[in-house]
């Protein structure tokens, strides 16, 4: 691969922003100057931001492609290609496919479809078909009676990555507030009120019989396979405690302050929802994304369930929170979630990090994604 020289552009480095050129060089940042560069052939960004390429640890967005609309599913290798499309048009280049494992037999989460999404994740990772790099990301209801047996076949997918043990049992966690759980499933599933009344009831039967032996389970699993380990919708200084002990890095949208902090403190990456960004608050009414990073409590934004929220949300923190600066935003979207799994060639712009970046600018507050590129290949 040539030389490629990326001139007059303002760059937002680990701890700085400054106006300057890059160096790219076999895929990676050969040098980081400051000023405009002479080199013949340099692409003049013209004054506009470039950053590192978006990590993405958690995205719904693959299963919206596949069942776009209710019981219409799309071919699987072509749901893979639209979502892989849209996250590297949002300036994601590193993208953890987060699906759901136990208790939906049917739907983009029935155990047939989830083997044939990360088998096609699989094998158009191997073929270089994807602009993004794909990995796995294995969302674990513990409460689902066999769990396991639907699990074992998925985590020998050779770009599994990321295991993250929930539960989402009424009355707890996400949904402590019955009635928005209530309100939530019957939407999502058409129930009737006594077929809704039928279903928390056993779902809160599961949980007493199988989550706790099924989450020791899981974390070993994860652990013997050398896998980063995220929880999921913590919400007391107990659960955090149960974190700590499972040797768990990634706190995932903890819905109190209470157990944002005791995550914080024991070493736990927070990572909350950009979409809780953009609107401010979180659709299940649980604490603000903006509340925590105003505190010190937020490490990480996911995009959830719109890709474009992950850019989007980075620069509203940088505009809406006092404490944070674009450096520090750039970096809960870029440097802090490679580091939680191991992705230490990038997320910075840095001579010899991986050329994964973005060009945008502004047009009025949304980021306007120019150019990405993955180690120096223009994607999108």
């Amino acid at each position: 691969m040539p030389e490629q020289v990326i001139s007059n552009a303002r760059l937002v480095l680990a701890d700085e922003e400054i106006s300057g050129s890059l160096l790219l060089r076999d895929g990676t940042i050969a040098d980081v100057s400051s000023g405009p560069s002479s080199l013949p052939g340099a692409l003049d960004a013209g004054g506009d931001f470039v950053i590192p390429g978006l990590v993405e640890l958690h995205t719904d967005n693959l299963e919206r492609h596949i069942m776009p609309r209710p019981k219409s599913y799309w071919p699987v290798q072509a749901a893979v290609f639209n979502h892989d499309r849209e996250v590297a048009a949002a300036g994601i280049t590193t993208v953890f496919d987060a699906l759901s494992v136990g208790h939906a037999d049917t739907g983009s989460r029935s155990a047939a479809l989830l083997e044939d999404m990360s088998a096609a994740v699989a094998a158009l990772n191997a073929r270089g078909s994807l602009k993004a790099e794909h990995f796995m990301h294995w969302r674990c209801e513990i409460s689902c009676r066999d769990i396991m047996a639907r699990l074992e076949p998925l985590m020998e997918n050779n770009r599994t990555a990321l295991v993250s043990v929930m539960d989402h049992t009424p009355g707890q966690r996400q949904f402590a507030s019955l009635d928005a759980y209530f309100t939530y499933y019957q939407g999502k599933y058409g129930y009737s009120d006594s077929e809704m009344q039928a279903y928390m009831s056993r779902r809160r039967e599961e949980h007493q019989l199988y989550a706790h032996s099924n989450r020791r389970e899981v974390v070993r699993q994860a652990h013997a396979r050398d896998l980063a380990i995220a929880s999921h919708d913590d919400a007391t200084e107990d659960h955090v405690t149960e974190a700590v002990e499972d040797g768990i890095v990634v706190a995932e949208f903890p819905t109190t302050i209470e157990a944002a902090r005791a995550s914080h403190a024991n070493g736990l990456a927070v990572l909350m929802g950009a979409p809780n960004v953009v609107r401010g608050k979180s659709h299940s009414g649980n604490v603000s994304a903006r509340e925590l990073a105003d505190l010190g409590y937020l490490d990480i934004l996911s995009s959830d369930y719109v890709p474009f929220s992950l850019l989007y949300g980075a620069t509203l923190l940088e505009k809406t929170v006092d404490s944070i600066t674009l450096p520090q935003a750039i970096a809960a979207v870029s440097r802090n979630p490679a580091r939680q799994v191991g992705l230490d060639d990038r997320g910075e712009i840095a001579p010899g990090k991986r050329a994964d970046l973005v060009r945008y600018r502004l047009d009025g507050d949304l980021p306007s994604v120019i150019e990405v590129w993955r180690e120096g290949d223009r994607i999108a």
